[in-house]
C-alpha cells in the first residue's frame, strides 16, 4: 500500500487557530505581570520586544480565522 499526501482537512482549523490565540493572549498576560516584578531592564526590553511580535502574531491569527471560517461557509 503505497501512501500519498493527506487530504486537506480543514474543518478544525477555525478550532485550533481560536485556540493558538487564547494560548497566545494567556502568555503576553504573563509575560506582562513578569515585566511588573523585579527584574533586569535587559530582561523587560526583550519581555516587552516578545509581546509585540505576540500581538502580531495575535492580529495574523485572527485574519487566518476569518479566512478559514469564510472557506468553511462556502464549502457547506
Amino acid at each position: 500500500m503505497q501512501k500519498g499526501p493527506k487530504p486537506d482537512d480543514r474543518r478544525d482549523n477555525v478550532d485550533k487557530l481560536q485556540e493558538q490565540v487564547v494560548d497566545t493572549i494567556e502568555n503576553l498576560e504573563e509575560a506582562h505581570e513578569t515585566t511588573q516584578m523585579d527584574i533586569s531592564q535587559e530582561q523587560r526590553e526583550a519581555i516587552k520586544a516578545k509581546n509585540l511580535r505576540r500581538e502580531r502574531a495575535i492580529r495574523a491569527k485572527r485574519d487566518e480565522i476569518k479566512d478559514e471560517y469564510e472557506f468553511q461557509q462556502k464549502q457547506d
